[in-house]
This record gives structure tokens, sequence and C-alpha cells, in this order.
């Protein structure tokens, strides 16, 4: 398999938009000052915005800090398949629904 870049994200993105899916596992809470976990994280439809080669790729909720601090894997369950994205800022999948 080859590796998984920022790219190959913003590509998948683009060829699925309006199908993506996010569930968001943790994000940055400025009131702690800290990376907090998200107690009941659902798979929700992905809603979309205009910054699609900013931080959020174009997705509200997605935050990526780009230059290489972004840990990107491939994700597969029995239900959905896409991206976990991992960063100083947080966690979260995008996906689309087999």
């Amino acid at each position: 398999m080859k590796k998984i870049t920022l790219a190959t994200v913003k590509s998948w993105i683009k060829k699925n938009h309006g199908n993506i899916y996010i569930q968001i596992k943790s994000d940055f809470c400025g009131y702690n000052d800290c990376v907090i976990a998200n107690k009941e994280p659902t798979w929700e439809l992905a809603s979309h915005n205009q910054d699609v080669n900013g931080n959020t790729l174009g997705i509200n909720g997605a935050w990526v800090v780009k230059q290489s601090r972004d840990s990107l894997n491939a994700y597969d369950d029995n239900q959905y398949q896409g991206f976990y994205i991992y960063n100083c800022t947080g966690s979260f999948y995008i996906g689309i629904k087999k």
C-alpha cells in the first residue's frame, strides 16, 4: 500500500464531495488549553465550507496542521471507509458509507 499523504486525502474529499461523513474523536479546548476526547462520538454527514486548500480541507469539524505534522491512516470498518487523522489539535475520522 502506498503512503497516504495530504494530497491523497484532498483528492479523496474532492471525489466524494457530498457523501462524506465525519466522526470527531477529540478536539482542542481553548478553555482548558488541551485536547479533550469527545465522550460520545457519532458519525454525521459532513457539512462543507469554502476552505478547500486551508486547514479544514473544506469540511467543518476537520482540522489539519499540515507540514507533515498530521498522522494520516486508512480506515475501514463494517460501515465506513476513509481516513483517520490525528494531530496536536485533535483526531477525527472521515469516511463514506460502504
